[in-house]
């Protein structure tokens, strides 16, 4: 895609609506166009046979919707888990599983380039930042994850859920997120609930405190993974800056506005975060004298190459659940899925090297 090729993707309709106005169309083809972008799904302009063939054929030659070049492929659970990796136009390198199951799909969506954070236990943390995602980049995950859907069960017509779980911090790029937001929702279009959408963050007090006020009530999901500063801050850079109380200060402030109950997650590593006693600090901190309206989601690490970590046991994992939940903490562990495709964010980007990207499958 040359530079000068507009990215439908980055478009809502009110710039859709601009833009046939410029060309001396009618107001009504920007929404026919949207239709087909968002309910049908389509990202061939010449398919579009609702429009006229000299738009059809401009759209081809001065737009694009094929933003993300997909590059490579790999598939997990009898094909139910997806992952694909994507080169952007100016060849970074994104990543997108979808998670596939009997009466819904979900997609676990990118929005950076890479991420600064550097949490220890991420493969894309050691990658670092290349860039932030546009807004028509990260909706285009949506799309395709949804085309993928359809392919594996034609009952499934799109996505159920987006989680904004995949490589990057949300909140680092939050204007070109809320925007992928607000498209993937809006009604006219691609439709999806509020509550079907769950945004995670390393922990930016700023970006907790900014979405208590957005009119959609998306889930909040923190990343923890420590009850305590010093053990936080080794793990999570993130946490020299914002310290666990200025944290839970915003996620109760979060709470009080929007009534809604957070989810902090926490990666188990073996003998770092996952003794007993560490499971009772947890439930201190978050069932104290002033309880957090939460959910804790227990998550067996996926081990990176090269990382001095290790993953809990499962006998580790059952017993420091129990200890949350003997504390009265709402607590479940996460189903694993995509295990022995390196589907954790950031291990297929990081092992790019070794794919042939000259040759997409």
């Amino acid at each position: 895609m040359s530079a000068a090729t507009h990215n439908l993707y980055d478009s809502n309709l009110t710039d859709l609506e601009a833009l046939m106005r410029a060309w001396g169309q009618p107001a009504f083809r920007a929404r026919q166009l949207y239709r087909q972008m968002y309910v049908k799904l389509s990202d061939d302009p010449d398919a579009m046979t609702d429009l006229p063939l000299a738009l059809r054929q401009r759209l081809s030659a001065e737009t694009s919707l094929h933003q993300l070049r997909l590059m490579h492929t790999q598939r997990s659970d009898n094909g139910q888990t997806v992952k694909a990796l994507f080169a952007l136009a100016d060849g970074a390198i994104v990543e997108t599983v979808l998670m596939a199951y009997p009466d819904r799909a979900t997609v676990c969506v990118s929005t950076q380039a890479g991420c600064s954070m550097g949490c220890v236990f991420c493969a894309t943390g050691q990658l670092g930042l290349m860039r932030n995602l546009s807004s028509g980049e990260i909706v285009e995950q949506a799309v395709w994850a949804s085309r993928e859907a359809s392919r594996i069960d034609s009952a499934l017509n799109r996505v159920t859920n987006v989680v904004f779980m995949g490589m990057g911090e949300p909140f680092a790029n939050y204007d070109r997120w809320w925007a992928a937001v607000e498209r993937l929702h809006d009604p006219q279009g691609f439709n999806l609930g509020a509550r079907s959408m769950t945004v995670s963050t390393v922990g930016l007090v700023p970006g907790i405190h900014r979405l208590a006020g957005e009119q959609l009530p998306i889930n909040l999901a923190i990343s923890l993974h420590a009850a305590d500063d010093a053990l936080r801050s080794a793990l999570m850079p993130i946490n020299q800056r914002y310290l666990i109380a200025d944290l839970l200060d915003a996620t109760r402030a979060y709470i009080a506005s929007t009534n809604r109950r957070v989810s902090f997650e926490y990666v188990l590593l073996q003998g770092r975060n996952d003794s007993p006693a560490q499971a009772m600090e947890l439930a201190r901190l978050l069932r104290g004298d002033d309880p957090l309206l939460c959910h804790v989601n227990l998550i067996p690490w996926n081990p990176i190459p090269g990382a001095p970590l290790d993953r809990s046991s499962h006998r580790r994992v059952l017993a420091f659940q129990q200890v949350l939940l003997d504390q009265g903490v709402p607590c479940t562990v996460r189903v694993e899925r995509g295990i022995e495709i390196a589907a954790a964010c950031g291990q297929l980007a990081g092992q790019n090297n070794t794919l042939n990207l000259a040759n997409p499958r």
